[in-house]
C-alpha cells in the first residue's frame, strides 16, 4: 500500500515534482496519480443530441462507433453526445504580481527567496493544467481565464480534441500585472457558460472582498456552483519567531520595515480573521472555499475541485 503511494505524484511535494519536467508533463503524472486512488463507477448512457466524433478508447460502447467511418477509412470513431459533455467549467487564475512570489522554508537552503518552494503562481499554473486536465478525462467541457489587472487570455470551454492544447498555450502567454480585477474576470468567465456550471477561482485573494462579493452573487443567481482554491505561502500564513523584515505590497510597492518579534502575534491573528471572513462571506453564498498552501500536494486541492465538479449540474 504504502509503495503504491509513493509513486502516486499527486502526493509528491509540489516544488520537487515540478523539478522534474514541464508543466503539461507534470499536470499528466498528477492526474494519473490522483485518478488511480479513486474509486471510479463506470459511466452510463448517451443523450440524444449528437455533438461531434471523437477517436475510439478501450471501454467505449460499441453501440456508438460509427462503423460505416470505419469501413470506408479503417479508423475507429465514436459518436459524442451533448450528455457526454456533463459540465461547462471554467478555470478563473489570477496571475497579479502578488501571485508571483514566494517565502523561503525554514530550514531550508538559502539560495535565494523561495528557492526550494515555487511561487505562488507556478503552483496555480500547474494545479490549473492539472484540473483542467482531470476535468477533460471526466469528458466535461473546459476553459481558462487569466487575469491581473484585466483579463489576459480567455479559453472558451470546449471538450474537444484540442482543448488540452489551448489550455497549455494560454497558461504560457505573459500576465503578472500589479493589481487584481477578479469581479472583471468572474464576469466573463459567466459569459463564456451558455447554461448552468461551474466556475473555479484560484487566487491569492489579496484583492477587495466586497467586489469579489458582488461578482460571486452575480454567478450564483444565475445558478452557477463556485470553487474558490485561496492559495497562499506558508510564510504568509506564520512568521519566523525572530529577526527583522520588510513587508512589501508588490502591487502597491509600499514597503513598511519592522521586527518579527514586535508584529507577529498580531500579523497571525490578521492573516486568521481575513481567512475567517472569506470563508463566513462565500460560505453564506453557498460558495465552496479552501485554503491551498504551496507545499501541499497537489492532489490535496484537486480533491476539493473534483468534488465540486461532483455535486455540480
Amino acid at each position: 500500500m504504502e509503495s503504491a503511494r509513493a509513486l502516486r505524484a499527486d502526493l509528491f511535494d509540489p516544488a520537487s515534482l515540478a523539478a522534474l519536467g514541464r508543466i503539461e508533463i507534470v499536470a499528466r503524472w498528477i492526474v494519473d496519480g490522483f485518478l488511480a486512488g479513486l474509486h471510479r463507477s463506470p459511466r452510463k448512457g448517451f443523450s440524444v443530441e449528437f455533438a461531434e466524433y471523437r477517436a475510439y478508447q478501450s471501454g467505449d460502447d460499441p453501440r456508438y462507433v460509427d462503423w460505416k467511418i470505419a469501413a470506408r477509412s479503417d479508423r475507429w470513431v465514436v459518436r459524442q453526445y451533448e450528455e457526454e459533455t456533463n459540465l461547462r467549467s471554467t478555470i478563473v487564475l489570477d496571475v497579479s504580481k502578488s501571485m508571483d512570489w514566494s517565502g523561503v522554508r525554514m530550514g531550508g537552503p538559502r539560495d535565494g527567496p523561495g528557492a526550494d518552494r515555487l511561487t505562488k503562481l507556478a503552483y496555480a499554473e500547474r494545479l490549473t493544467a492539472a484540473l483542467a486536465l482531470l476535468l477533460l478525462r471526466q469528458r466535461d467541457a473546459v476553459g481558462l481565464i487569466r487575469f491581473d489587472e484585466k483579463v489576459r487570455s480567455a479559453v472558451p470551454p470546449r471538450a474537444r480534441q484540442g482543448q488540452w492544447r489551448r489550455v497549455i498555450a494560454a497558461l504560457e502567454e505573459p500576465g503578472t500585472g500589479r493589481a487584481s480585477s477578479a469581479p472583471e474576470a468572474l464576469s466573463h468567465a459567466a459569459r463564456l457558460i451558455s447554461r448552468r456550471g461551474m466556475i473555479v477561482l484560484i487566487s491569492d485573494l489579496l484583492m477587495d472582498m466586497a467586489d469579489v462579493e458582488r461578482a460571486m452573487r452575480g454567478l450564483r443567481a444565475a445558478g452557477h456552483d463556485v470553487t474558490v482554491l485561496h492559495v497562499m505561502d506558508p510564510a504568509e500564513r506564520d512568521l519566523p519567531s525572530s529577526g527583522e523584515a520588510l513587508f512589501i505590497d508588490p502591487e502597491s510597492e509600499l514597503a513598511v520595515p519592522a521586527s518579527i518579534a514586535d508584529v507577529r502575534a498580531a500579523y497571525k491573528k490578521t492573516v486568521d480573521e481575513v481567512v475567517d471572513e472569506w470563508r463566513a462571506m462565500l460560505g453564506s453564498l453557498g460558495i465552496g472555499y479552501e485554503v491551498v498552501s504551496t507545499d501541499a500536494p497537489f492532489g490535496v486541492p484537486l480533491r476539493r475541485a473534483f468534488a465540486a465538479r461532483q455535486q455540480s449540474p
